[in-house]
């Protein structure tokens, strides 16, 4: 399954005027509107607030949830992940869609600096929020119209509690392509059911303590081949929590059920993967030393109809089916859980239609097609279920390849309805002013955008702390920054 080399990819900066980008959209034959200018806040579709459950929010921007590799090993919080809050706080963005994934126990962690949230923890977990919040009030007045949540997860077949080059794999069901691929080998065998549920407690007891310390929300997270996620397409497990629909969404049912009994108040969110597709690879014929191949898929000639994924086609495991994706979100209407955030696909085995960029991590591969494609695939995604779910709130993901555009589009996309809010993730770690700045000023700061090198990915893929080291002073200075610098000279990123 070799692809032909693909063709330069047009650099984002080098399109200089809104007419430019239009062109360039048009040329690659994908839809990804946008507005001609920026409007300030008085004006701006980002800037109008939204009632979520009852609560006013004060504007269209979120912060989306990154997974930390700086906490200490005891998965408490330290001085790095206290700055990191502070900046999503100061960032003017009305949602923080749970700052970091936090794991609900210590072997559900993807690595070995990740976060834990238990009765342990409680007490850094409440000064992150307060350290947050207090960023915010300071620099943007009240905060009675912030949201703020936490993400719970357990990594699954990503797990690397105790060595950051060592998987610890709890998987739901064996993968004939990720086995292989993650050397998952015969004597790790699926979760039984019994664990299965008493990691729904697990979720329950982690949302109890999340709303102690005055979480507004809790995110379950579905999303990027983690654990429940991977449940989602568990079509060959046997059992109750494998095979039917029914049967694979048993767990979000039991422990939405459990944390309404538990702490009612509490509102409940779903980050989720809206597709996938299978597996990508370096494309071998087109990579050589020093320089990753471009992606191609997985050899999956021998698993279709293909039935290893959530919002795949089954016949056609590139394209994406939203079948049951629209099942699961009605699944969660009927459960009033109405705060969805849509992602797509796995940073570990299909990064390019997940968050699109020009430049590989160490473990990628060179995108296959111009990032925008993917950044339109996921719009385009998530202005289809927003057509079917207009009383949910619908956060979009995608949108920090778009760089000095990300506004334009972001605005129109809101406007038109096919959004209720903006997501970001990478793009604030150099730039967590951005949403700030869109709806003040109307302009960006060109220097401080994220251009995708993808070295917070490639840092921590390599043992080393998360951050962005090409555009923060703070991380530039760091050991660690020389540390990445000899790492990409020796992987081709």
């Amino acid at each position: 399954m070799s692809a032909s080399t693909p063709k330069p990819i047009v650099r984002v900066p080098s399109l200089k005027t809104v007419a430019d980008f239009r062109k360039h959209i048009s040329s690659l034959g994908v839809t990804l509107d946008c507005d001609d200018a920026i409007q300030t806040a008085k004006d701006s579709p980002l800037s109008k607030p939204l009632e979520v459950l009852g609560r006013k929010v004060g504007n269209r921007w979120a912060i989306h949830p990154m997974e930390g590799w700086d906490a200490g090993t005891d998965g408490h919080i330290n001085e790095l992940v206290i700055r990191r809050w502070q900046r999503f706080g100061q960032s003017g963005a009305k949602i923080i869609w749970g700052g970091e994934a936090m794991a609900i126990r210590e072997d559900g962690r993807a690595n070995p600096n990740q976060l834990i949230i238990d009765e342990n923890h409680k007490s850094g977990l409440a000064k992150l929020r307060e350290t947050l919040v207090k960023a915010h009030r300071e620099l943007h007045g009240s905060t009675d119209d912030l949201l703020v949540g936490f993400q719970l997860t357990h990594s699954g077949r990503f797990c690397r509690p105790r060595d950051k080059k060592q998987l610890e794999p709890r998987i739901a069901f064996r993968h004939p392509i990720l086995d292989r691929k993650f050397g998952i080998v015969s004597h790790y065998t699926a979760m039984s059911d019994q664990e299965v549920e008493e990691l729904i407690e697990r979720y329950i007891e982690a949302a109890k303590v999340a709303a102690d310390v005055g979480t507004d929300f809790v995110d379950i997270k579905h999303c990027h081949g983690y654990l429940l996620h991977e449940f989602l397409g568990a079509h060959t497990r046997p059992g109750k929590f494998g095979g039917s629909f029914e049967n694979r969404t048993r767990i979000i049912r039991e422990v939405v059920k459990g944390i309404r009994a538990a702490r009612p108040r509490l509102m409940i969110g779903v980050r989720l993967s809206a597709f996938d597709f299978v597996p990508f690879k370096p494309d071998p014929a087109l990579s050589v030393p020093g320089k990753l191949g471009p992606g191609i898929p997985e050899d999956y000639s021998q698993c279709l109809p293909y039935r290893y994924a959530f919002g795949v086609n089954p016949e056609n495991p590139v394209t994406y089916d939203l079948t049951e994706t629209i099942q699961f979100l009605k699944l969660l209407e009927s459960l009033d859980v109405r705060l969805v955030n849509l992602t797509a696909g796995s940073p570990y085995y299909n990064p390019h239609i997940q968050r699109p960029a020009i430049y590989p991590p160490s473990d990628g591969y060179q995108p296959p097609e111009d990032p925008l494609a993917g950044v339109a695939r996921q719009v385009g995604v998530v202005a289809q279920i927003k057509k079917h779910f207009p009383s949910m709130v619908i956060v979009g993901s995608g949108y920090s390849y778009l760089q000095e555009y990300l506004p334009h589009v972001a605005q129109h996309n809101v406007r038109k309805g096919m959004v209720d809010v903006i997501g970001l993730g990478r793009v604030v770690l150099s730039y967590p002013e951005m949403p700030a700045d869109i709806l003040a000023k109307g302009a960006l700061t060109p220097r401080l955008i994220c251009r995708t090198f993808s070295d917070c990915t490639t840092a921590p893929r390599n043992g080393l702390i998360s951050g962005c080291f090409p555009l923060d002073d703070f991380y530039k200075s760091r050991p660690e920054a020389k540390q990445l610098k000899e790492i990409k000279k020796n992987v081709g990123g």
